[in-house]
């Protein structure tokens, strides 16, 4: 069973420039580093969510996998650095992990 990581960040329309300024470094950590979790970017066009959020996400064979992932993530200095950065531009983040669903 697959599992889906997401990070969803609302941020300020007048930080768009600065806030993804920073999220372009969090991207380069990515395809810099091997044991680094990949994920895509989104942002919003239509729907429930601001079209000023954005969205990562990766999928994961596994429960246990998403959460090493995430553990990853929020232990990496690099990256708590990088986020510190980042954090005084969102007005709201949060974390989901969803079940891929095999029907």
């Amino acid at each position: 069973m697959a599992y889906v990581l997401r990070f969803v960040q609302h941020y300020r329309p007048a930080d768009r420039a600065v806030f993804m300024e920073l999220e372009a470094k969090f991207a380069e950590i990515e395809h810099r580093r091997a044991d680094f979790p990949k994920g895509r970017r989104l942002q919003p066009y239509a729907g429930r969510e601001p079209t000023c959020t954005l969205i990562w996400e990766s999928q994961f064979p596994t429960l246990a996998g998403a959460q090493e992932a995430l553990a990853r993530i929020e232990g990496d200095s690099e990256h708590e650095k990088l986020f510190r950065q980042q954090v005084p531009y969102m007005t709201d983040a949060y974390t989901e992990i969803y079940e891929v669903l095999d029907l």
